[in-house]
């Protein structure tokens, strides 16, 4: 080790212990001072207002929709708990006020302050948007949060956005999802041929590439185009939600991985003028319930995707399978054509793909030695 790398630590470790005294003290400040329940925080900007303001939330799920919607609903109550009742949501589910897929519109115009949904359902507006909700063989739920809090994602999203009078904030992650459902066997890329499939964002542009024809449908007309063959194939989530869906009911095989969606972000998005509006406690309320709403989701879907999918195995006669080597390897290929064209499209979106990549460039190394090795079953 070197004279200089010695001092360094060795002034880390000083700094170290000091901390580690001074903390008891610092803390009895802080609570004698910041946090004491005898009065306000000291630090606040300005007094507190007794104005109320009543919000319209409209999202793209169907009304009370397990999990996503529920998340809402949840997100609503705790605004108006940590507000003591100053600001007060009301939940509309997809065609409840708005249809599903007018939600971007109804916020940035001001019919509704706030919604929840998914970038890549807002293509047709930017197609960088896309980059926020899933690159197919992208990064995960883990790494994605990553690039946006420890990164310059989230920032990027802002000024996507800004043009639209909307202000983005993460509203959860459906994790690694299921590559789908279908009524044939996938045994190589050629079974893709013609095949109408659901599927939004990037991962239906590579379908295209492959020669099937993607269609977009919200989730309240799923079952129905599928039972009805309006399409052949259909993604949606993973297995919690594909079963109450009932998928299980009209398709033989569920077939994994995402490989499209491979840790999928949702967002709320509030209409800019309305957020800046509100006193500044306010606007800290609603950017933290948000992040409350950004964990939550992902944790429950986790644990109701490992009970479900054991629940598929066990209840039904569907046949899961994994997708041969050799159709991800076209797949894989087929992505990596669609999301230079994507890329490349526009300065806002090379600059948020660049960021996007370089970020994953940087953190991989690091997964290859921690997440990486703990799943492929090495003793660590």
């Amino acid at each position: 080790m070197s004279k200089d790398n010695k001092r360094g630590r060795l002034r880390f470790l000083q700094g170290l212990g000091l901390g580690m005294v001074a903390l008891p003290a610092s803390l009895k400040m802080l609570m004698g001072k910041n946090l004491s329940s005898d009065g306000p925080n000291t630090k606040a900007t300005s007094p507190v207002s007794g104005k109320t303001y009543q919000w319209k939330l409209v999202t793209t799920w169907p009304p009370n929709f397990p999990i996503l919607g529920e998340a809402c609903t949840l997100f609503s109550q705790w605004v108006e708990t940590m507000s003591a009742g100053r600001l007060k949501i009301q939940v509309f589910g997809g065609g409840e006020l708005v249809p599903a897929l007018e939600c971007f519109d109804a916020v940035s115009n001001g019919s509704a302050e706030m919604s929840h949904g998914a970038a890549y359902y807002w293509a047709g507006k930017s197609s960088a948007s896309q980059f926020f909700a899933s690159v197919p063989f992208g990064m995960n739920a883990q790494q994605f949060n990553s690039w946006l809090i420890g990164g310059d994602g989230l920032r990027l999203w802002e000024e996507l956005y800004a043009p639209f009078n909307l202000v983005p904030f993460p509203g959860g992650n459906s994790g690694v999802q299921m590559g789908g459902w279908f009524n044939k066997e996938i045994k190589s890329i050629a079974d893709f041929q013609g095949l109408k499939m659901r599927m939004p964002g990037l991962g239906g542009k590579v379908l295209s590439k492959i020669g099937a024809s993607p269609v977009l449908i919200s989730g309240g007309e799923l079952y129905t185009s599928l039972e009805r063959g309006v399409i052949d194939a259909t993604e949606w989530m993973g297995p919690f939600h594909d079963y109450k869906m009932g998928f299980h009911e009209i398709a033989k095989y569920y077939y994994f991985p995402g490989w499209h969606e491979t840790g999928t972000q949702l967002e709320f998005t509030v209409n800019k003028d309305k957020y800046e509006s509100l006193p500044i406690d306010l606007q800290e309320i609603v950017r933290s319930a948000c992040m409350r709403v950004n964990d939550w989701l992902l944790y429950t879907l986790e644990y109701q995707n490992a009970l479900f999918l054991e629940k598929i195995k066990t209840e039904t006669e569907v046949s899961i399978r994994n997708f041969p080597d050799a159709v991800l390897q076209s797949l894989r290929e087929a992505s990596a054509k669609e999301i230079e064209i994507i890329a490349n499209k526009d300065a806002i979106s090379k600059k948020i793909y660049d960021s996007y990549q370089a970020f994953r460039t940087r953190i991989d190394p690091w997964s290859k030695v921690s997440e990486r090795m703990y799943y492929t079953g090495i003793n660590i």
